[in-house]
């Protein structure tokens, strides 16, 4: 069975450098970059928007991950005794409170908000940072000329 889809995997891989197209056209040569356009230089600084976006995805992504080894022996735990069981369920809700206590933190922070604002504050990023590209190169062609003519 593996074999079969392996060879269907490999044929097909085959199959599209056989048959495809091999136009390789600026936007496709173009990095892609999370959905933020690449404009710059890479070594330029993203907003801080974006890596706090990520911390906070890894927190309650492994936050709830939690939860499932919890859901999966908590029905072993009840028959410890209810006492015990209403011990582990206590437990598993005060976990949830606080990861809701968190997620009313962020959202009264305004993390979770893309308006209209953060686009228009995210375009204006991106034209700062292609004019300061485009006044690097111009810089780097006006030292270059002098040179060329000596």
């Amino acid at each position: 069975m593996f074999g079969v889809a392996f060879g269907f995997a490999g044929g097909n891989v085959l199959l599209s450098q056989f048959v495809g197209q091999r136009k390789a056209t600026r936007t496709k040569t173009m990095p892609y970059e999370c959905g933020k356009d690449p404009v710059g230089s890479a070594r330029e600084r993203f907003s801080v928007k974006f890596y706090l976006i990520a911390m906070i995805y890894i927190l309650f992504d492994i936050e709830l991950i939690f939860l499932i080894p919890w859901a999966v022996v908590f029905r072993s735990f009840m028959s410890e005794g209810p006492a015990f069981a209403n011990l582990i369920y206590a437990e598993m809700i005060l976990f949830i409170v606080l990861l809701l206590v968190g997620y009313v933190y962020i959202r009264k922070k305004g993390m979770f908000e893309w308006n209209e604002r953060a686009r228009v504050e995210a375009q204006a990023e991106a034209h700062a940072l292609a004019e300061s590209e485009k006044r690097r190169r111009l810089k780097k062609a006006a030292t270059a000329t002098p040179a060329r003519a000596a």
